[in-house]
């Protein structure tokens, strides 16, 4: 047990979990601060921390290890057809039993979590405890974010312009992504030469940054959800059923890849790094991604589903890195 708490640590299950969950308890509580007029425009501040994550990030991509881990391109091209088409395709096939106007609003919420790109520090810690292929795990946990700033808002913007799921203009989402987040990111890979040893030097405090503006974004997003009662139709029951059908995902595609990757013949660590970088979903991106794409209360009910199943992620994968640790090599066979 202490092993799994520790793991879960390292991944990123621990104070800023239950950071989280006091921003959303705030923002129920006390949302007046975070609505769009108050006084205190956190709204406002939250969209340039977003830049500010992004020219980090950046900065701390060298692509000169990027062009090094382009050896490896089978594994690679797995990791984010998963990551990008295996996800949002199961979740198109279940989208005919969301059959109400809640039904397709919390279906839209759970697309948007199946776009998302891959977690990096999770990804990269579970992949270490197993003994997989760590560079190749840190080229994908970091080239899948870049890759998601560009397929995200394209995911969603079929989706939306399709119908049902609400307006989408897709000419102003580019604008922002263009000014918000693509700028802050060459800015920072241009400048990485430079400066990218600075970043690396403080990268727990960057860290901190990164999750402090999480948090303000997760309280913005949720305060004007709970002045608009977009939750008030949303009870136990359904969060308890949400959860289940996360860890339904996260299992289905963790078993798809075992499949997959032994179909293929991956060694034993390009197996490990596979399925915990195809199986995995970023909070971060998700958070900063959702103050782009969503405008006004509905930002809080898009984060839900994200929210639940970055937290089960993270248990079910530090017990099963766990299993794969105790596991002699030689006698290492990927279950399902």
């Amino acid at each position: 047990m202490r092993k799994f708490i520790d793991t879960a640590k390292k991944a990123g299950l621990d104070g800023f979990m239950l950071a989280l969950l006091s921003m959303i308890l705030l923002a129920w509580l006390w949302p007046a601060p975070g609505m769009q007029d108050s006084p205190l425009h956190l709204s406002t501040v939250s969209t340039y921390a977003v830049s500010v994550i992004f020219f980090f990030y950046g900065l701390r991509l060298s692509p000169e290890k990027l062009k090094a881990g382009l050896v490896n391109w089978r594994l690679h091209v797995m990791v984010h057809l998963s990551t990008f088409v295996l996800f949002p395709v199961l979740a198109l096939a279940f989208r005919p039993f969301f059959h109400s106007e809640q039904g397709q609003t919390m279906w839209l919420a759970i697309f948007f979590l199946t776009v998302l790109p891959s977690t990096v520090s999770s990804s990269v810690v579970m992949v270490s405890i197993a003994r997989g292929n760590i560079p190749a795990a840190i080229f994908n946990a970091s080239i899948s974010s870049l890759i998601g700033v560009f397929i995200t808002p394209l995911w969603m913007g079929l989706v939306l312009d399709s119908g049902s799921a609400g307006h989408f203009d897709l000419l102003s989402v580019v604008g922002k992504l263009a000014l918000q987040v693509l700028l802050p990111v060459f800015a920072g890979i241009a400048l990485n030469r430079r400066w990218g040893h600075f970043a690396e030097r403080h990268k727990k405090y960057i860290r901190y940054f990164d999750q402090s503006s999480i948090l303000l974004i997760v309280y913005t997003s949720f305060c004007e959800s709970f002045g608009e009662h977009l939750f008030d139709s949303l009870g136990i029951k359904e969060i308890v059923f949400l959860g289940i059908g996360m860890l339904a995902l996260f299992f289905g595609i963790y078993s798809l890849l075992t499949f997959i990757s032994g179909l293929l013949h991956f060694s034993r660590e390009d197996k490990v790094t596979a399925v915990f970088c195809g199986s995995k979903k970023s909070l971060v991106q998700g958070a900063v991604m959702s103050k782009v794409l969503f405008a006004g209360p509905e930002a809080g009910l898009m984060l839900l589903p994200i929210m639940i199943y970055h937290a089960l992620q993270l248990i079910a994968a530090s017990i099963i890195a766990q299993r794969m640790a105790r596991e002699p090599e030689e006698r290492f066979v990927l279950k399902k």
